[in-house]
Order: C-alpha cells, then structure tokens, then sequence
C-alpha cells in the first residue's frame, strides 16, 4: 500500500511539473506572438501585395497537390489554385492511385490529355503511369501513378517540377488567391530562406464557390468548432513563437513553401513516416547545419489554406494518432539533435520540448489523470493539491484557448459575426472538459502504435466542399 501511494505520488508531482512546464511555454508564446502579429498587422496596412506581383521579382512557384480518393474536393481546390494572383507559377496534381473517380472527374473538368515532359530530377518513386496536361489551362499538369503514400506522390511531383520554389498543399485545401505572393515574400527578405508556412483554418461551415471561401462561416458540428480554436491556438501562438525563435519545426504539409534545390539535395520526402511534413523540416535543419549553413524555416500568419477537418469521432482519431505517430517519428529519426548545440535553437529549445512535452505529453496526461483520480477516491488529497491540478490542468488550458481566440479578433478577425466569436469562446471552455482528454487519449495511442512498428497513413473520409 505505502509503495501504492509513493507511486501516485511521484505521477502527481510529474504530471503539475509538465502541466506547469507546458503553461509556461504557452504564456510565453502568447506574449511573443501578441508582440509578434500586432507589430505585423501594422506592417500588412502599408504592404502593396499587387506591386509584388507587378514587379517582376516574384520568382517561379510549382504548387505540388498530392491526391488520393479526393474525388469529392479536388476540383474546387485545383480551381482556386489555377485562379491565384501570382504572375508564374504551375500545378502539378500527383494522383497516388486513387481508387475512387478522381482522375475522372480531373479529366473532365480541365480537359486533360496525355503529354510529355522530361523530369528534372531522380528522387526514387513508385512508377509513373502516365503525365497529362490541361487542354484548359497551360500551367496544369497531373501526373497519374501508382499508389506509394503522400512522401512518393510529392517526390514524383518535384522531379517534374522546375521552378526554384514549391508549394505543397493537400488537395481538400483551398488557397486565398494573394496566399502564394504572401508567403514568397520572405524569400525575397532573407537569401537564407528555406521554407515557409502558411496559417491554415478549418473550412467547415462556410461557403466554398467556384475555388473560393464566400462567407466565413463556423460548423454547427461541435468537434468542427472545437478544431478551430486548436488551429487558432498551434498556429497563432505555438508557430508564431517557434518563428520568432528560428526554431520552427513544422511547415503545415497542408500549405508550405520550400526551396526545391534544397529539398532535392537534401533526399525529398521520407518515405518512413506518417509525418512527413514535420520529419523533412528536422531533416532540413540537420542538413544545413551540418554543412555550417544557418537556414531560416518561417511561419507566415496571413497566407491562408482553408482546410476540411474531421467532422466525426472517429476519423478524428485516426488524424491525431497519425499526427502523433508522425511526431515521434520524425523526432526518433534525428534524436542526436536533442540538446545539441550545434543545431542552435532548434537542438536546445524546440527539440526538446517536441520531445519531452508534446511527444510524451500524452503518456504524462493520461496516467496524472488517473493519479488524480485515485488520490481524491483514496483520500490522499488536499485542497491545495486539488486547486493546483485543476488551475493547471484545466482554468489555464482555458485561458490560453480564449487567449489565442482574442489574438485572432485583434489581428485577422476571420468570423465577423459577435455569435460566431462567442461560440468561438465557448469552445475554448469547452475543449478543456473532455476533449483535450479525448485527444490525449488518441495520441497515447499513436504512441503505442510506433512501438509496434505501425508504419500506414489510415484512412480519410471527406465530406467535400
């Protein structure tokens, strides 16, 4: 009994340590990114995005849509993308074996017919049936091929693609039409430039026509709601400050922005892992350094990719056990990274924390509730204990949620409407009594799952647009 309670002490003390390392971070996220976007928002006032696209020093973009059974949004996405205000720039639609209609519906919508091109580079994929180019549209290619993951699909894309920079977008995603321009921008600021993020939002309750989003709207579905405020919170805040500190570790996969000589020296996409977004910026980061090079990987808040979210219990659990998986993976893959100097910020801060809190966060969660709960069932508490693991736990978790929703309004103000802000703040309490537990369960499981070696991507079901 004694070494029971000695246990559940030890679970508790870690889980307010963790709990307290965690709001910490996020208090100074907050800060970093109030100071960050309210500086920003000034400058986007006097920022001319048409003369960026007038004046000729935009360089070339391919925009890189890796598709698989997106027969239901690929059309509009591929619309939007063909629509941007960018003076050059293409679309190379990588169809990974789908098994549904969209080469279908790709090829009646644009007018698509066989074509040749000559790659421009070797990175290894599963075999390329055929290219297709748009009768429609010039600046549309699709290139069909067997079924190989997202990771082969994008490095089938970069090896016909043949402008300096890329874009990655998944293609349930919808580009705003100044989103490409905006991102570019930092590569014109800083030759050290690598790759760029864009915000991404949940699209789910709003009105799509044509390849665009007409009227912001919020889901009436509660765990689409609750989504958006977790976007609002990792990007606004959590990506904000990781780019104020040249420590970034993660460029969205569903909008980012990279050198592509930089990406192909480097190897492409890794085909090992669910997370390849996340793994093949560590990678970028390791390379470069490692070469004495100082790269700059940024977030960008005002180029936005809207995106459909899971609107069901189950497939979201299936995105955020493949996130975590993607997660710890990509960190296993470069553990010699984990406080080194070398690797500058991103070896002492970032890895570190992606570590120790995000990536066993959910073990630590799940076993400090269970604690908590055996300490209040067996009597071994007291008030203080109990005020600090709900103060932390919970009342901070939700003051960092409204905190992200008020950055949100003060800055961008995407939902006009005061009923749609009030639902967004009800769902900052809200995401703190059960679904931040839900999640924590999830990603315990992808936890488990990388121990057992489970290697495939999961299934996705898309209501469309």
């Amino acid at each position: 009994m004694r070494a029971l309670v000695w246990v559940v002490w030890a679970v508790n003390v870690a889980t307010l340590t963790y709990f307290t390392l965690l709001a910490s971070f996020y208090l100074v996220s907050s800060l970093l990114a109030f100071r960050f976007l309210r500086r920003y928002s000034t400058r986007l006032k006097s920022l001319d995005v048409e003369s960026l696209v007038t004046s000729g020093a935009a360089p070339p973009v391919a925009l890189v849509v890796p598709a698989f059974n997106e027969e239901r949004s690929c059309v509009e996405s591929v619309r939007a993308l063909l629509t941007l205000n960018y003076p050059e720039y293409e679309v190379l639609v990588v169809n990974d074996g789908s098994t549904d209609r969209t080469m279908e519906v790709l090829t009646e919508a644009f007018g698509l017919a066989r074509a040749t091109r000559l790659p421009s580079a070797e990175l290894p994929t599963q075999p390329v049936r055929r290219i297709l180019h748009s009768t429609l549209h010039p600046n549309l290619w699709v290139v069909d091929k067997e079924n190989g993951g997202k990771s082969d699909a994008l490095n089938a894309g970069l090896n016909i693609c043949r402008a300096p920079l890329f874009c990655t977008i998944d293609a349930d995603s919808i580009l705003e039409p100044d989103a490409l321009v905006r991102a570019t921008r930092p590569f014109l600021e800083d030759d050290r430039m690598i790759a760029v993020g864009g915000i991404v939002r949940v699209v789910n309750g709003s009105t799509v026509d044509r390849g665009r989003v007409r009227n912001v709207r919020l889901s009436n579905n509660l765990l689409a709601r609750l989504q958006v405020v977790e976007y609002l919170r990792a990007f606004l805040s959590a990506r904000v400050a990781w780019s104020e500190l040249n420590a970034s570790l993660i460029v969205s996969g569903a909008f980012g922005l990279f050198r592509r000589d930089v990406v192909v020296e480097a190897g492409g996409y890794s085909t090992g892992t669910v997370g390849e977004d996340m793994e093949l910026v560590v990678r970028l980061h390791r390379v470069c350094r490692d070469r004495g090079l100082v790269p700059r990987v940024v977030f960008v808040p005002d180029p936005v990719a809207w995106t459909e979210c899971p609107e069901t219990l189950a497939g979201l659990a299936r995105q955020r056990n493949r996130w975590q998986r993607g997660l710890l993976e990509s960190l296993s893959t470069h553990l010699g990274m984990f406080g080194n100097p070398r690797y500058g910020t991103v070896g002492l801060l970032a890895f570190p924390y992606f570590l120790l809190l995000e990536g066993l966060g959910p073990l630590i969660e799940i076993a400090g509730y269970a604690a908590f709960a055996i300490t209040l069932v067996a009597g071994l508490w007291s008030p203080a204990f109990v005020a600090s693991f709900l103060l932390l736990a919970v009342i901070v978790g939700i003051a960092l949620s409204a905190a992200a929703v008020a950055l949100e309004e003060l800055t961008f103000r995407r939902y006009p409407r005061w009923v749609d802000l009030l639902r967004l703040f009800s769902a900052a309490v809200v995401e703190n009594l059960g679904y931040r537990q839900l999640n924590q369960w999830w990603r315990l499981q992808g936890t488990i799952a990388v121990l057992r070696g489970v290697r495939h991507w999961g299934a996705q079901q898309r209501q469309g647009f």
